[in-house]
């Protein structure tokens, strides 16, 4: 049974295999409904077969123990009775993937091939994850995603138990998420005039205006979809910097004493746009009201908040910020952006929330509950774990998947660092120089897609997969913490047999050869590559 994730332990027996057919039943509790929903769903559809009600101990049969981990699941096979006995919901909904797994590729398709031959293999599989938190952050604000391809991603996503789809809806290029109190932030704000193709050094353009957001209620509907498939959709509203859209829908926003923000549009470049939010009280009371907003539409733990990546340059100018630091008696511009932070940082823990940013917002202290995404290598994690923060670990030069996968001169928009499929499998989120207590607030890890170089589901498709598979075993699985011990070889021939579950769910993922040929862009590919470039 070459399933991927690998499981804890899976043992096949040959005399317990369970054909189905018309009569064959499902049967769940209430509380695993869910779970019985989708998988009868998914698999009538592939099947043609019913899988109607049946009666405990016959047919496909989920139950609840909780003595198993909530994300825990058992599955037995035998003649005529498939048991999934899970710890809780999202048990069961790894239980119902790793079923259909068993079934092959066809069970992919949302028709069926065939009239029957469905046979589930006799097994007895032990399954758990490693990792709570196993992630993919898709950046739709540099590229806007229609929502109908945002959903297949949480299908995508659930197919390899990964768990968390960090949604990063706003930056200087664009903003994607009504906000009804304050509409021209998407009236204005989500569109620009023209976007960059390719890197910023080749400074081309193709003239097209580029936009869209999902509304309160496409939100609503992306957030219950994913968590009907054991998916948590965490938001992020960065701040103070990267917020050129919002500048620009709301000029009072921005630093009004050193530039004429009335003038100023989304921005059309890639990279850090100059122009940052002021730091006044007025527009606390302004990002207080888009999280209200954000919080009624996404009832996950964590919200993201950004915080990297500021430039200081228009504080240092601005009288209003010299201001604002004398008055609250700061140091400097970096102290400025920390009492930003530490301000939403509270103001969320009085709301029941946990804030996330990126490694940046250590600098200046947090609150015990505030998180850590460890984006600049793995030393931000590392002195967040040791200061007991918890850690999501998503170094770029591992797990950003934008960058390419070769060094070949066809691949497409060759940009940042070089990370094969093999490299993806060989990342290890905790690293050694944490032990003990420390280690423990490593709480999981996420692949980024920056989406600057990746403007349909066809490019996201390419720099994902099949990445995304071996990123998905690294989080879930219990390999070995040595990454030269990792049975890569194992790996690649059960990835042979996955890549027909790709084909089935219509992903384009990258061949083993190199790039599709539409993908090979002659003067753009073969431009000379000039490093790693701050994506972010």
């Amino acid at each position: 049974m070459d399933l991927i994730p690998a499981p804890s332990s899976a043992v096949r027996r040959p005399d317990g295999d369970f054909p189905l057919d018309a009569a064959t039943t499902l049967t769940a509790p209430p509380a695993l409904a869910d779970a019985e929903r989708w998988l009868r769903g998914t698999l009538s559809a592939a099947t043609g077969l019913p899988l109607g009600p049946g009666r405990p101990g016959t047919g496909i049969e989920l139950v609840l123990d909780d003595m198993l981990a909530a994300e825990a699941y058992r599955i037995a096979v035998r003649p005529g009775h498939a048991l999934l006995t899970a710890g809780g919901p999202a048990g069961a909904l790894w239980a119902a993937q790793t079923l259909r797994q068993l079934l092959g590729p066809d069970a992919y398709r949302r028709s069926p091939l065939r009239a029957g031959g469905w046979v589930l293999p006799g097994a007895d599989i032990a399954d758990e994850p490693r990792f709570g938190w196993r992630g993919a952050l898709l950046d739709v604000a540099r590229h806007f995603l229609p929502k109908s391809d945002l959903l297949r991603f949480v299908d995508l996503l659930a197919a390899h138990k990964l768990n968390v789809l960090h949604l990063h809806l706003t930056d200087d290029q664009g903003w994607r998420v009504e906000i009804k109190r304050y509409p021209r932030l998407t009236e204005r704000g989500a569109w620009r005039e023209r976007s960059m193709v390719g890197y910023r050094t080749g400074q081309r353009r193709d003239d097209r205006p580029h936009g869209g957001y999902y509304t309160q209620d496409d939100l609503r509907e992306i957030v219950a979809y994913a968590a009907a498939r054991g998916v948590t959709v965490v938001p992020e509203i960065d701040l103070p910097g990267h917020t050129q859209a919002a500048v620009a829908a709301y000029p009072e926003l921005g630093n009004t004493d050193v530039v004429d923000t009335a003038a100023l549009g989304v921005w059309t470049d890639w990279g850090v746009s100059h122009h940052v939010l002021n730091a006044s009280e007025e527009t606390l009371r302004f990002f207080e009201g888009v999280l209200e907003e954000v919080l009624e539409l996404f009832p996950s733990e964590f919200v993201h908040l950004g915080g990297d990546e500021c430039p200081k340059e228009q504080w240092k100018e601005s009288p209003a910020a010299q201001s604002r630091i004398r008055e609250l008696g700061l140091a400097n511009e970096d102290e400025l952006q920390s009492h930003l932070i530490r301000h939403f940082d509270r103001w969320l823990a009085e709301r029941g929330r946990r804030l996330i940013g990126w490694d940046e917002i250590l600098e200046g202290g947090l609150a015990p509950g505030a998180a850590v995404s460890s984006w600049r290598g793995f030393g931000g994690g590392i002195a967040a774990a040791k200061a007991g923060h918890d850690v999501v670990m998503c170094p770029e030069q591992h797990v950003y998947f934008d960058h390419r996968q070769a060094d070949g001169p066809d691949e497409p928009i060759p940009v940042g660092f070089v990370r094969t499929l093999e490299d993806v499998y060989r990342f290890e989120p905790v690293p050694e120089q944490l032990d003990g207590e420390a280690a423990r607030h490593v709480i999981g890890t996420q692949a980024n897609l920056w989406s600057e170089f990746m403007d349909s589901a066809r490019d996201i498709d390419y720099r994902a997969f099949p990445r995304l598979v071996a990123f998905a075993e690294v989080a879930w699985s219990a390999l070995p913490a040595v990454p030269a011990e990792r049975d890569y070889a194992g790996f690649e021939r059960r990835l042979r047999g996955h890549l027909a579950v790709l084909d089935a769910l219509g992903v384009e993922y990258r061949p083993a050869d190199g790039p599709h040929p539409w993908q090979r862009r002659p003067g753009v590919a073969g431009r000379p590559i000039e490093g790693p470039p701050p994506v972010r």
